[in-house]
């Protein structure tokens, strides 16, 4: 697919929305620029790609032809990578859903900033977007990949002497062989096997585990205030606590809508509301 569909290894921003996808990419590609550029600084795409490109050149001359096939190879490949920008968005799989593939960056620290700077001014940047997960890491959706992979991705949070209180928030689409019970389950002692000391929280745990699968691809991240920035959905993070009593029509549309076309979703809010009132 030439990295134009989401698969496994990609990172990136899982982004939902309500019926607009198009709509919704572009104001995804603004509030990403935005910010990233913000914390990383503009990007440098063109300028090095012909610095590198150059220079390969001047000692392509140099080798003798074997020497030289393996470095344009390699040159290929690296002009390829710089091709990429920071943000592109790819196939997601799924309808109403978006995928942000990132190069070069931190999901998780750069949505969690997005969603803090929102929580605290208060101002809404977008109209469609509905809510923005980082997606650290992804591999195939199978109990066995899922397992191996998390023995891994976890460590820097769970693993001794790191500790916390987590939860774990699950959601699939578009696929039928992924238990969600069983998944919890497997990941949850995974998490308690790296350090006995972390603990189930699912009022206001430290960490959430978020688990996204669609199709055949799984895409996992740990993050912090999930509670706080409610779900990560940026309609609702930038009401004050009065408001927050109230539904908000957009997403009240659009998790109608999902309900009409995939029963399952109204399973996960169920599930989700079951889970709060514990």
């Amino acid at each position: 697919g030439g990295g134009r569909q989401l698969e496994a290894g990609m990172r990136g921003i899982l982004i939902t929305c309500n019926m607009n996808e198009r709509k919704c990419v572009g104001e995804a590609y603004s509030l990403l620029g935005e910010y990233g550029d913000l914390l990383y600084g503009p990007e440098q795409v063109h300028h090095e790609e012909q610095e590198r490109l150059s220079g390969s050149k001047r000692e392509e001359d140099e080798d003798d032809v074997e020497a030289a096939l393996k470095k344009e190879v390699g040159q290929i490949r690296a002009s390829t990578e710089q091709k990429l920008r920071r943000f592109q968005s790819v196939e997601s799989g799924a309808n109403n859903v978006i995928f942000i593939r990132t190069l070069g960056i931190e999901p998780e620290n750069l949505v969690h900033h997005i969603l803090k700077d929102m929580h605290t001014t208060k101002k809404l940047k977008t109209r469609v977007i509905r809510r923005m997960l980082p997606i650290s890491g992804t591999c195939k959706a199978f109990l066995e990949d899922m397992k191996k992979y998390t023995e891994t991705f976890f460590e820097p949070w769970f693993k001794a002497p790191n500790k916390g209180t987590f939860q774990i928030v699950y959601k699939a689409r578009n696929n039928s062989h992924a238990s969600r019970e069983e998944v919890i389950k497997e990941l949850a002692g995974i998490v308690s096997s790296l350090n006995p000391e972390n603990k189930v929280d699912l009022n206001n745990p430290q960490y959430t585990i978020v688990v996204e699968i669609i199709k055949n691809v799984c895409g996992l991240s740990v993050v912090r205030d999930y509670v706080l920035f409610r779900k990560y959905n940026l309609q609702e993070v930038v009401k004050s606590s009065k408001d927050n009593t109230q539904q908000n029509p957009s997403c009240q549309t659009e998790e109608q809508n999902s309900r009409v076309v995939k029963p399952e979703t109204e399973e996960e809010n169920s599930e989700e509301v079951k889970q709060e009132n514990k």
